[in-house]
Formats: structure tokens, sequence, C-alpha cells
């Protein structure tokens, strides 16, 4: 039995959901979002709760049990307070700002690496920290991931854009002869 899927979704004060045809709708005073669980599971709005419950009894019947759970409550917890990721830049002459809708940086290339920032994220840079938040989990991690892959973090110095939470594993450089 899912210990995930078994767990209501308790909808705060502003979020409503409704089901139709194994389709739910999420909405906040902000945004509307929509799960399509293909008729996979069962989904019943009630009492402020959305509660899931198996179709079958398959082992795939179960997995879906857990995965739409967590993916709409991943929705609901977007609309009522976002998720966050912050990345850090660190480097000489490593810096990022913010212009219009674009996130431009200065990583060491010859050229500035400009980025477009996506409908539904926000973005703000502080000192050396990138903050990137939205409504959606999945969306905000994609688009920290990308970014960080421009330069991503190297062993010896530590240069490059990390996580902020992330700790890099620091290697001895070359030594010389005695």
């Amino acid at each position: 039995m899912s210990r995930v899927g078994k767990e209501p979704i308790v909808l705060p004060k502003g979020i409503e959901a409704s089901v139709v045809d194994g389709v739910l709708t999420v909405k906040s005073s902000k945004d509307t979002k929509t799960l399509d669980t293909l008729s996979r599971v069962d989904m019943e709005v009630a009492e402020g709760k959305i509660v899931f419950s198996l179709k079958g009894e398959t082992k795939q019947d179960r997995a879906f049990w857990g995965t739409y759970r967590a993916l709409a409550n991943n929705i609901v917890v977007g609309l009522d307070k976002g998720f966050e990721k912050k990345l850090e830049i660190n480097g000489v002459g490593y810096r990022a700002a913010v212009n219009g809708g674009k996130l431009e940086m200065a990583l060491g290339f010859s050229h500035p690496v400009i980025f477009e920032i996506p409908t539904g994220i926000e973005m703000a840079v502080e000192k050396n920290v990138i903050s990137i938040k939205g409504a959606d989990r999945q969306q905000v991690g994609q688009v920290a991931a990308v970014i960080r892959e421009f330069r991503p973090p190297e062993p010896y110095k530590g240069k490059g854009v990390k996580y902020v939470d992330e700790t890099i594993r620091r290697k001895a450089g070359k030594t010389s002869k005695k």
C-alpha cells in the first residue's frame, strides 16, 4: 500500500479543486493548473481535501496512485507558496544581472551568457546569488539545472555556478617535484 497515495491533500484557503473525467483542475487567485491522470486513479474532492484511490490492484496501479498524488500535491503547494531554488556564482569576475526578461551572466567566457527567463519564472540576483521562483516545481528545477550547466563548478578552485546547499568535493592540485 502506498504511503504517499493514501494521504489526502488538504487544500489551503484560496485554492479550489475540481475533477472532471480524470483531469484535476486546481485554481488559485493567480493561476490555474491541471493534471491529467489518464483515468489511472480515482480522485474525489470533498470537505477541502483531495483524496486519491486505486483503480485496480496491479503493481502499476499502486505506482500511479502515489505518483499522481505527489504531482497533485506539488501543484497545490506551488499555487499556495511556490518553489524556490538558489544558485551561487563563485569566481573572479563572475557576475549576473537581470535585465528585462533576460538573465545576463559573465562566467569567464569571451562573451556574456544570456538566458531568456521563461514565463511563470521570477528571477532575482543579489550579490552572487541567483534566486529562481515559480509555481511549477519541475520548471523551477529545470531552469536552475540549465543555468548551472553554463559553468558547472570545478573541483580545484570551486569556480562556477552551484546550488547554494551543494558541496563541491575539492581536489588537490599538482605538486612540484623535490
